[in-house]
This record gives structure tokens, C-alpha cells and sequence, in this order.
């Protein structure tokens, strides 16, 4: 008897660390829910113009006018209108965030962004390059270790002046309470952000860790005007 108590005990116990085993990956589960990439056509915009102009918004009309455009295709990001000044704007999607970001799979993320020329020359390759293997089907893993190698044999180096607009007032950067903010981006050297004066109480700059795996710190600047000229948020 006292075998089959034990048995029994040891039965309880496995089938009590399964359960918990299936609890504990349905509640990571519902902390995340984009852990895997969503059909291609959900990260599409169906209405080309409306991806144009989407993208134009990043910046003030008097640059983003004559910037080249791109659009995201089921192939990759092509030119939908030729530029003239150097600067060129985009829509991105959820998965030039970094990576350890649970909205990295939103298919719902719209980021119209808008880069100098120096930052088109340097680090606008990055984004051709993640949604290349994106589209080609690999995994979070596979995109880390690929754009790992890319960064280090492929990618131009870090132009100084590199930097974005962020200033659209129709972008989706997050699901959490408010889903967008005024900014620009700056791209340097990895460094301590003490010396940017980043992250501190009611600093304006941000650390963004986007590129940090490729050697580049992104620093957000809050702005406090959309492209149209108009106030925005400053509060972080």
C-alpha cells in the first residue's frame, strides 16, 4: 500500500508540474500577443497614396516634399517617387523595433520616419536589410544573427550628423497608452548616455537600444512640434 501511496504522490506531482508548466506558457503567451509574425498583408498598406503621404508626414512639407519615398511591397520597400534633396521617407513596421520588444511582430505599428542624408547612406540599410529576411520567412533568431553579420561586413559606417524626423502626427509606434510622440532620432556611436543627459527626470532624450547589438546608440529628442508646425506632447 504504502508503494502505490507513493506512486500515486509521484503521479500528482508530475501531473501538477505539467499544469503549471501550461499555465505559466499561456500567461507569457497573453503578455505578449504578437510572439509570432502575422500574415504579410496586415503589415501592407492596400492604398498606396495613402502610404506616400503617410510617409511625407514624418517631417515639415519643405523637406519631406522633395524627399525621396518608399513603400512597403510584398517584396521589400520600393520607390514610389524619385527625390531631390537626399532625404528619404518611409513607413516602418513593427519589426525595426529591437528585439526583445513584445510588439516586435504588430502588425498594426506604423513609424513614417523621414532620414537625412547621411542616415540614409548609413543606416537606412538596416531596414532594407531586417525586412528582407523578414519577408523571406526567418525567425526573430535567424534576423538577430543575420543582421549581426550584415552590421559587421555590409553596413556602410556611421555617418556623424546622422538623424530622423519623427514627426508625424498619424504614426502608431505602440499599443501602450499613448501611441506616439513628436521626435527626432540621432544616431551615434554607443556611448554613456550621461553624457546626452538621456533618461533622467524631465530630460527630453531618450535612450533608444534599437540598434545597440550593431555598435549604434539611438537617441530620441522630444520636439514638442508635428510636422505641420503644430504643439505636441512633451511629457515622458
Amino acid at each position: 500500500m504504502e508503494q502505490n501511496t507513493l506512486k500515486r504522490i509521484a503521479l500528482g506531482s508530475s501531473v501538477l508540474v505539467l499544469a503549471l508548466g501550461a499555465i505559466s506558457q499561456m500567461q507569457a503567451q497573453s503578455r505578449n500577443p504578437y510572439p509570432d509574425m502575422a500574415a504579410l498583408d496586415r503589415y501592407l498598406m492596400p492604398d498606396r497614396n495613402a502610404e506616400i503621404a503617410l510617409a511625407r508626414s514624418a517631417a515639415p512639407d519643405s523637406i519631406s516634399h522633395d524627399a525621396k519615398v518608399l513603400v512597403l511591397g510584398p517584396h521589400g520597400y520600393e520607390t514610389a517617387v524619385e527625390g531631390k534633396n537626399g532625404f528619404v521617407c518611409m513607413v516602418e513596421r513593427g519589426w525595426m523595433a529591437p528585439f526583445d520588444n513584445p510588439e516586435f511582430w504588430n502588425p498594426k505599428i506604423r513609424g513614417p520616419l523621414c532620414f537625412n542624408p547621411p542616415a540614409a547612406r548609413s543606416i537606412l540599410p538596416m531596414t532594407y536589410k531586417r525586412t528582407e529576411m523578414v519577408l523571406a520567412g526567418q525567425s526573430k533568431a535567424q534576423i538577430m544573427e543575420g543582421i549581426a553579420t550584415f552590421a559587421k561586413k555590409e553596413l556602410p559606417a556611421l555617418e556623424p550628423g546622422a538623424f530622423t524626423y519623427m514627426l508625424s502626427k498619424e504614426a502608431y509606434l505602440t499599443d501602450r497608452d499613448d501611441h506616439n510622440m513628436a521626435h527626432l532620432m540621432f544616431y551615434t556611436p554607443v556611448m554613456d548616455k550621461a553624457v546626452w543627459g538621456a533618461d533622467l527626470p524631465k530630460s527630453p532624450i531618450m535612450l533608444n537600444p534599437q540598434f545597440a547589438r550593431e555598435g549604434i546608440d539611438v537617441f530620441l529628442v522630444l520636439t514638442g512640434m508635428w510636422s505641420d508646425g503644430t504643439l505636441a506632447p512633451v511629457n515622458n
